[in-house]
């Protein structure tokens, strides 16, 4: 993964609570091997009119959010099935964090084992951040992950809460795999005093 340090980005408001699964990336789409290529499905279903069209009412089709790499929406966000395309989606489209007041634990966890930041604030501030985008086209928010912090392009500002765990692996961009290999030294020196499989171990001694 790519080490997570400081984003400044543009905010794109998704007002919407209880946002599941299949609206981030509808079942049909599902079908790809590639864990790439999933953003221009992300919300489909909300993205196209009956026809195939643009729907213009819908957030990522406005020109003031084009570009935006910030989501803020609203509580539960991620929840149903616990498909990993949800968070492939949302960060080939282009979103690095995501804020909302809660998540689906599921959703969280496969954020944060593949570098999206989750951001959980409380409901009356992730309100302040909604009034405060809402009011200024091209609001942008910069995420510090060292120090925790939010600051809006009006020098709006709070602090953020995050598992020690989970930020260590962002901030230095350690997936599960990488987090192994730091012990790849340990686990060599290990194998080389374990030469023989147990069964081997098992059959001298009882002979």
């Amino acid at each position: 993964m790519t080490p997570f340090k400081t984003v400044t980005g543009l905010v794109a408001l998704l007002d919407r609570v209880n946002v599941d699964t299949d609206q981030i990336i509808p079942k049909q789409f599902l079908k790809r091997v590639e864990r790439s290529g999933f953003g221009q499905f992300l919300f489909d279903d909300w993205r196209k009119c009956s026809d195939g069209s643009p729907n213009p009412d819908f957030m990522l089709n406005r020109s003031r959010y084009r570009g935006a790499q910030v989501l803020l929406t609203r509580e539960n966000f991620g929840c149903g099935s616990s498909r990993e395309h949800a968070v492939w989606a949302l960060q080939d489209y282009g979103f690095t964090v995501i804020l909302s007041s809660s998540f689906a634990d599921i959703f969280k966890t496969n954020s944060s084992k593949n570098g999206l930041l989750t951001v959980e604030l409380a409901k009356a501030v992730i309100d302040e951040w909604f009034q405060r985008a809402m009011n200024q086209e091209g609001y942008r928010i910069t995420v510090d992950l060292k120090t925790q912090t939010l600051t809006g392009s009006d020098n709006f500002s709070c602090s953020f809460e995050i598992d020690p765990y989970h930020r260590r692996c962002l901030l230095e961009g350690l997936d599960e795999i990488g987090l192994t290999l730091e012990y790849e030294s340990a686990i060599a020196a290990y194998e080389r005093t374990h030469g023989e499989p147990w069964q081997a171990v098992v059959s001298h001694t009882a002979g």
